[in-house]
């Protein structure tokens, strides 16, 4: 994705601003535009990443990611795992998409979780975050975990373990 268009086109806007409040203003402008093209690129790359988290958050346990080619953003988009169709998992039938049939929708049943405190506020903040009440949220939470085969389980051992793991950009 070549940002250099919409950094142009916001550049414009503000000469034509600008414009409207005389030579000073045009004049102060100019100046700052090669300081402007750096800031609007790396506003606009922060809202294009906040738009991937918000979008894996949607299509867990997919994902997308926005990475950088040089000095140009590109997605990368990785669709939830699926099964082939008429088989059945751990989790149940699969659908005719491929997908376990485990859906937010349906009967439901009671289940009473004791959470530490911390854990529970940091839920509820989740929640609110996705507009989304702690109840819906929890399913969706549990029913993204049951999807994800991805990730292999390995057994619970005493002692701590550390993994370390590290994103960003680079430039």
């Amino acid at each position: 994705m070549d940002l250099t268009a919409h950094v142009n086109h916001l550049g414009r806007e503000l000469a034509t601003i600008a414009e409207a409040n005389g030579d000073e203003a045009r004049a102060v402008v100019e100046r700052l535009s090669g300081s402007l093209d750096s800031a609007i690129r790396m506003t606009l790359l922060d809202a294009l990443s906040a738009a991937a988290d918000e979008i894996t958050r949607e299509m867990a346990p997919g994902s997308a990611e926005l990475r950088l080619r040089g000095r140009d953003p590109y997605f990368v988009v990785t669709a939830p795992p699926t099964v082939p169709t008429g088989t059945t998992t751990d989790e149940g039938p699969v659908a005719a998409d491929g997908n376990a049939l485990l859906t937010e929708d349906g009967p439901s049943s009671r289940i009473n979780v004791r959470l530490p405190e911390q854990l529970k506020a940091a839920v509820e903040e989740a929640a609110a975050k996705e507009g989304r009440s702690v109840n819906a949220w929890l399913v969706r939470a549990a029913s993204s975990a049951l999807r994800r085969t991805d990730r292999p389980t390995e057994p619970r051992t005493g002692g701590q373990r550390s993994q370390q793991s590290f994103t960003g950009w680079v430039h």
